[in-house]
């Protein structure tokens, strides 16, 4: 580890440590993963891990967070909620992310008051901010903290990090809501989001990693590393995942020869 990278992670627990006690909002993605292992050794049994049982994440996620919730000892607290009984998200307008995580975040402030922890904080990290991301504005004015990027923290040097503190998630594939995956003024629909899961499982049980299935309506498009596009388009391949769409309810399979981005869905904004 490098100095700088040290003195980050340093910085990072002395942050945390001036808080009396914390509310994690813990998806068990890389950020948030790593965010709690630090809250936990900044600040032992004051710490508490909050996860959402959503439709818009998969349900290996939930394993995955909570295996790790218990193996790291820390209190582990559940929300169950439905992301399409909050007003206009289902009609997935641009800002949908703002929406959604206003609402899903004060039921966590609720929670975290509740039990008298002082502050609920995310796995936001630096470079989050160069993206289009609404959600972010929800989190300052529900005054939700961003220890990460307090801290100067970019994905790179979290999984430098987590590998260091020998964490599982240091080199897991970024992840990003179900929902996501649906263009902007495309209705969002549990139907949808269950095909977009089984497809997307499809492919990870196929050995792709970093992969995304964009839903537009019955058509699907896959994105992966330009480096693994070829393994895509093997004719063997190509047969097996167009069946194991057409069966999950896609009427069309297509590639996108862009390769995978984050936030692909954001270039028809910039249009």
């Amino acid at each position: 580890m490098t100095k700088q990278l040290k003195r980050k992670y340093e910085d990072l627990k002395k942050y945390l440590q001036g808080f009396d006690s914390l509310a994690v909002a813990f998806s068990g993605g890389v950020d948030s993963t790593f965010l709690l292992a630090a809250a936990k050794e900044a600040l032992g049994e004051k710490v508490i891990a909050v996860t959402l049982l959503s439709g818009f994440v998969p349900e290996n996620e939930i394993k995955e967070a909570t295996l790790f919730a218990t193996a790291l000892g820390v209190k582990h607290e559940f929300i169950r909620v439905d992301e399409l009984d909050i007003p206009g998200v289902a009609e997935n307008p641009p800002d949908r992310c703002y929406l959604c995580k206003k609402a899903l975040f004060k039921k966590i402030k609720t929670l975290a008051e509740k039990a008298e922890i002082q502050q609920v904080v995310d796995g936001s990290n630096l470079d989050d901010e160069g993206d289009y991301r609404p959600g972010m504005k929800a989190l300052a004015e529900l005054e939700i903290k961003s220890p990460l990027r307090v801290a100067q923290l970019t994905k790179e040097e979290i999984r430098s990090l987590s590998q260091m503190l020998n964490l599982p998630t240091w080199d897991k594939p970024s992840f990003a809501c179900l929902a996501s995956r649906i263009p902007y003024g495309e209705p969002i629909t549990k139907e949808k989001l269950a095909m977009i899961e089984k497809a997307e499982l499809f492919l990870v049980k196929q050995g792709f990693k970093q992969m995304r299935v964009r839903c537009h309506d019955k058509l699907a498009r896959i994105e992966v590393p330009a480096e693994d596009i070829p393994l895509l388009l093997n004719s063997e391949m190509r047969e097996k995942i167009a069946g194991a769409f057409a069966r999950i309810g896609f009427i069309y399979t297509a590639v996108d020869i862009k390769g995978y981005r984050t936030g692909s869905l954001n270039e028809t904004l910039k249009q």
